[in-house]
């Protein structure tokens, strides 16, 4: 039995081809890009035969119904999961036979209420277990995404599939979860993608010796912020996605006629930091094209706004699997030739300062005020002195903090959220907006001061 497996680096996800052998694969929980599929699985010769959803996914589009337009595979989604497009219900103690593989349900709530993770086994193999989000590799998957009534019960629920739900398998099942590691959806620090049973039982403090009540308190605190866009994808999910073949592509347009589009909804520069505040459509949204272009994509953007692109040379394919992948189907245009034919065109250009870090030193003593848009856990770790902190996600709500007559300096990690939140602030009217060049790694890289 082989396990193949696609990880998307943004999310923190990863999903799944099994070859269960008599020429059939399966797929567990694949995001909206599953070209990525369909080729491995063809390149291997195999007919994907089944989709396998853990559970109603909250930070992708799920791409359950794009491979069974591409190969009429049936799709297994957990009961109780209110799906509305056509599946097979699949509950606790079902049994699955694909190819020579045998697949038992387990009941797995907790992420959410209708979870369920898949066991796989064949002649010759250690069983498989597909986790979802019931265990990760150092941790398990948040339990807070649906209401604040249900954190608590859920919690509750996630606590027992630890220790109750795969008690009967044994420490060489291999692990493969669908979230891990940079994915907001999980409270874990496990570098790896897939584990075995035993080594979590071993190491995972969510498997730990401790109490219901010491679990529940306990881990919620360890949770990341919730992008927006989770909220919205849920439902959108259950109700089953659009195929992207029914999704207009955006279409090249000259600057003038990019102008006019960009007017009815917003424009998306996804070109790096440094080539957005040289010089920059006014009112545009810096995204610098990167892994987690789709969730700032989604953070910063209420789905459903028309959405045309600066991409100079950045695949425009990318960014549109990028932008469905997080629910952004309304894709307008696409600017032709790049930024270099609007300035040709002679249309408006802005621009915002990009300071080293010394000169960032002297717009401080002059007065700028810091502004640090970074997570809550690296703002804890160490950050500039006075900054004000407000991270990226929530700065569209916060915009009533910053002061009008000062200059802000804003500043990230790297210089990526930094360019972003240059041009949040700038469409809020704020006049003088500098950036960090390189964000405060280089900060500490030149020998700059530093609270700890």
């Amino acid at each position: 039995m082989e396990v193949a497996t696609f990880v998307h680096e943004g999310l923190g996800n990863s999903s799944y081809i099994v070859d269960v052998g008599g020429g059939q694969a399966i797929v567990v929980d694949p995001n909206r890009t599953v070209r990525q599929h369909l080729q491995s699985a063809e390149g291997k010769g195999l007919t994907i035969a089944a989709v396998l959803e853990t559970h109603v996914h909250a930070d992708f589009v799920t791409g359950a119904l794009e491979v069974k337009a591409a190969t009429d595979a049936a799709i297994y989604c957990p009961k109780g999961s209110e799906v509305d497009y056509p599946h097979h219900p699949a509950g606790g103690g079902d049994k699955l036979r694909f190819g020579d593989a045998d697949i038992e349900v387990v009941t797995a709530p907790g992420h959410t209420p209708e979870h369920i993770a898949y066991v796989v086994r064949a002649a010759g193999s250690e069983p498989v277990l597909f986790s979802g989000g019931s265990i990760i590799v150092g941790g398990a998957a948040r339990t807070d995404l649906l209401t604040p009534e249900l954190t608590d019960p859920l919690t509750r629920s996630q606590y027992q599939t630890l220790r109750e739900g795969f008690r009967d398998l044994p420490d060489s099942t291999l692990v493969y979860p669908t979230h891990g590691s940079g994915s907001f959806c999980s409270a874990g620090d496990g570098g790896d993608r897939s584990s075995t049973l035993g080594e979590q039982r071993a190491i995972n403090p969510a498997m730990s010796d401790m109490t219901e009540d010491e679990f529940v308190e306990w881990f919620p605190g360890t949770f990341p912020r919730v992008p927006e866009y989770y909220w919205r994808l849920r439902p959108l999910n259950q109700a089953g996605p659009r195929l992207r073949r029914d999704i207009a592509a955006p279409k090249t347009l000259d600057a003038h006629h990019f102008e006019a589009a960009g007017r009815r909804g917003m424009i998306v520069d996804v070109r790096t930091p440094e080539e957005h505040l040289a010089g920059h459509i006014p009112g545009s949204l810096s995204n610098p094209f990167r892994d987690v272009f789709g969730v700032w994509l989604g953070w910063l953007i209420e789905l459903g706004t028309p959405l045309s692109f600066v991409c100079d040379g950045q695949p425009l394919e990318q960014v549109i699997d990028e932008c469905l992948l997080v629910g952004h189907e309304e894709l307008t245009a696409a600017l032709e030739g790049g930024f270099a034919a609007w300035e040709r065109a002679g249309l408006p250009v802005a621009s915002d300062p990009y300071l080293t870090p010394a000169d960032a030193r002297k717009a401080i003593l002059d007065g700028a005020l810091v502004l640090d848009v970074r997570e809550p856990d690296e703002w804890a770790v160490s950050r500039i002195e006075n900054a004000l902190h407000i991270p990226l996600g929530s700065l569209q709500d916060r915009l009533a903090e910053l002061p009008r007559d000062r200059p802000v300096l804003a500043y990230c990690g790297a210089g990526q959220r930094s360019s972003s939140a240059a041009s949040v602030l700038e469409r809020a009217g704020i006049e003088t907006v500098m950036s960090i060049r390189g964000g405060f790694s280089a900060w500490v890289d030149a020998g700059e001061p530093v609270v700890t």
